[in-house]
């Protein structure tokens, strides 16, 4: 097989002279370089995606896609309301909720929590979160003739000093008025399960209770705070969304989960793009050691240059050899980074070996998530700012006069 000449000649300069080996020491430096900058970024893109995905399946375990919402606070009719979304093409479910603050307090201990009172038998269908308890069940939320149960997130339990079957207390931050003026509400309730969803910030502040009770204990008589829904697919939450609020009109509107949570979102997808730029210099950095090398391994050839050009070659050639010999380089650094951070993110997603405090990253370790489009760009970043650096030294070799190193020949 007859391969063109500049590819030959550019593979040949891989090896110096025996007088000038450190331009061969450079080559392998640009290359680690190139190698470093991508693995970096791949690995950084990676673990951004994973927390992005991570965060969204966290989210979802425990809200629901849509929810169905009122102007005037509370939902009366709500079981026609349920009804009429149920019907609309791509919901699979609907269960009313109610939503309220509160405080919890055992003994010398309280804390300020967000309750939610759903149906036990209907209203798990809209989350997941009940159905991956770490202890008890739904059904200890059912009506009886005792205690009324409630589950809480295992961090709330720990801060509460709890074990499942304990009693706690119930204050509502709404007062009564009583004989002796205004009196707190209270009630007592069961710990009947602890569930765990693995951000912080709901395992530390979400409790659930029976919605009856909860209708009794926030004076909500038949009423409901909204209706949430579960849809076929949760990209499509948006479009439901509108079409649910469009459908029930005025005085009801519905919102989204990715707009309940936009600014985190945003937020990440923000930082990601944030790193990319900041980590692409990395790349940046390792191109300067591609023009130096070029650079000297031109004045190295100067001579073999001049013959290359008395023989017939063009400086277009000449320009080629050296464009091909910088892409080499970075072709293959982008390689061996794009196999590293592979590795990388393999072992980080399979050990789990890097630790996070949960109260702070809302993550208790460093999620991995893999997909094409980082493994596509990054690298097609990296040789495109490869190509990029061997444009001033190709040049140069290109413009050089064969006259003047055969001069003394």
């Amino acid at each position: 097989m007859n391969f063109p000449y500049q590819l030959l000649i550019a593979l040949r300069y891989f090896r110096s002279k025996k007088r000038h080996k450190g331009i061969s020491l450079n080559t392998f430096i640009s290359i680690a370089g190139v190698a470093l900058g991508v693995m970096t970024l791949i690995t950084v893109l990676s673990v951004m995606s994973g927390f992005h995905k991570d965060l969204q399946e966290k989210i979802l375990g425990v809200n629901a896609h849509v929810v169905a919402l009122t102007y005037k606070g509370r939902i009366e009719d709500y079981e026609s309301v349920q009804q009429q979304i149920r019907k609309v093409d791509g919901v699979i479910d609907a269960a009313p909720f109610i939503y309220g603050q509160v405080m919890l307090r055992s003994g010398d201990r309280a804390h300020g929590v967000v309750v939610r009172g759903i149906d036990p038998v209907d209203g798990t269908g809209t989350t997941e979160i009940l159905h991956n308890l770490k202890s008890g069940s739904v059904m200890g939320l059912k009506d009886g003739d005792g205690t009324p149960g409630l589950i809480i997130g295992r961090e709330l339990l720990r801060s509460l000093g709890l074990f499942i079957g304990d009693e706690i207390d119930m204050v509502s931050p709404v007062s009564e008025i009583g004989p002796m003026g205004m009196i707190p509400k209270m009630k007592k309730f069961r710990v009947a399960g602890f569930f765990e969803a693995g951000m912080y910030e709901y395992d530390s502040s979400l409790a659930f209770i029976n919605i009856r009770q909860a209708q009794k204990f926030f004076n909500y008589g038949e009423s409901v705070t909204g209706i949430e829904v579960k849809t076929d697919d949760v990209y499509n939450a948006g479009k439901l969304s509108d079409d649910i609020e469009l459908m029930l009109g005025p005085p009801y509107y519905a919102r989204d989960w990715m707009q309940m949570n936009r600014n985190l979102f945003s937020a990440l997808k923000l930082e990601k793009i944030v790193m990319f730029i900041i980590l692409t210099l990395i790349i940046l950095v390792a191109s300067f050691n591609i023009i130096s090398n070029l650079i000297m391994i031109v004045i190295e050839k100067a001579r073999e240059i001049a013959i290359i050009r008395t023989m017939g070659a063009t400086s277009r050639g000449i320009m080629s050899i050296f464009i091909i010999h910088g892409l080499i380089i970075g072709i293959v650094g982008t390689l061996i980074g794009v196999s590293g951070g592979y590795l990388l993110c393999q072992l980080l997603k399979t050990y789990k070996f890097i630790d996070l405090p949960g109260d702070v990253y809302y993550l208790s370790y460093l999620p991995v998530r893999m997909n094409l489009f980082d493994f596509t760009v990054v690298p097609l970043a990296a040789i495109v700012i490869t190509l990029v650096a061997t444009i001033y030294p190709s040049w140069q070799a290109a413009k050089l006069d064969p006259v003047e190193p055969l001069r003394y020949e």
